[in-house]
């Protein structure tokens, strides 16, 4: 059973941050947040207390932001201090993945120093595929694959800016640099395209712009502790931006 006691508990989605249940609704999902944690393809495994708390309060908390901000997305409200409810949709199994610094497999990838501000943003494209390691695609692969068609991905680069453009300076603002993030998108039964994904220390990367402290999931991948505590960081500062 689900805390918030609004599903149908039929799940849908068995992951190890979230799962996704059915809601009352047919055509509306509860997303919970839990407090495990995974790192180099579920190799590396954890439990960090209250977690979910603070993945959902971010996520819920950006979301109000994207939303004020004319920002489509599958989000309807919080439940909970674990769930939300969003609407339903189909995913599309693509991530958009948006650099404003050089960090993590692109500094690997590509021979470039961590940390590194690139002239503008870089947003790439990933397959969502485990059995193929989600590869990185271009549109073209994109488009080869049936995943969106080209005026779907004009659509979802456009809304990502956009996405960006109100992320970026509310971080700052709250001194933190939003170094990376990945998101998805999903359509509704009308077609209407959707951010359908949540922006969460487990999905981004969140460096402090005074001391470079990571403030994300980082700290669990190189072992540098405070994990909980980086978390609920990003929480506290948040909160004390937005008037929800």
């Amino acid at each position: 059973m689900i805390s918030g006691k609004m599903g149908n508990s039929k799940i849908i989605h068995d992951g190890v941050s979230i799962k996704i249940y059915g809601a009352d609704e047919p055509d509306k999902v509860i997303i919970y947040f839990t407090d495990d944690i995974t790192a180099y393809y579920k190799i590396k495994k954890a439990v960090i207390k209250d977690k979910g708390v603070y993945c959902n309060g971010v996520s819920c908390m950006i979301f109000k932001h994207l939303l004020k901000g004319k920002i489509p997305t599958h989000f309807i409200r919080q439940v909970s201090d674990r769930e939300q409810l969003c609407r339903k949709v189909e995913i599309i199994p693509m991530e958009i993945i948006v650099r404003n610094v050089i960090a993590g497999s692109l500094a690997q990838r590509l021979g470039l120093k961590e940390g590194l501000v690139p002239e503008s943003t870089i947003y790439d494209l990933c397959y969502k595929s485990e059995e193929l390691g989600d590869p990185i695609i271009n549109d073209y692969h994109a488009m080869a694959l049936g995943l969106a068609t080209k005026e779907e991905l004009n659509k979802i680069y456009s809304i990502t800016k956009k996405i960006n453009d109100i992320l970026y300076p509310l971080f700052k603002s709250i001194g933190i640099t939003l170094v990376d993030y990945k998101i998805e998108f999903g359509r509704l039964p009308d077609g209407e395209l959707v951010m359908a994904d949540d922006i969460t220390p487990d999905s981004a990367r969140f460096w402090d712009i005074e001391t470079g402290m990571r403030l994300d999931k980082d700290r669990f991948r190189h072992d540098n502790g405070k994990v909980g505590q980086a978390y609920k960081t990003v929480f506290d500062r948040l909160l004390a931006v937005s008037d929800f």
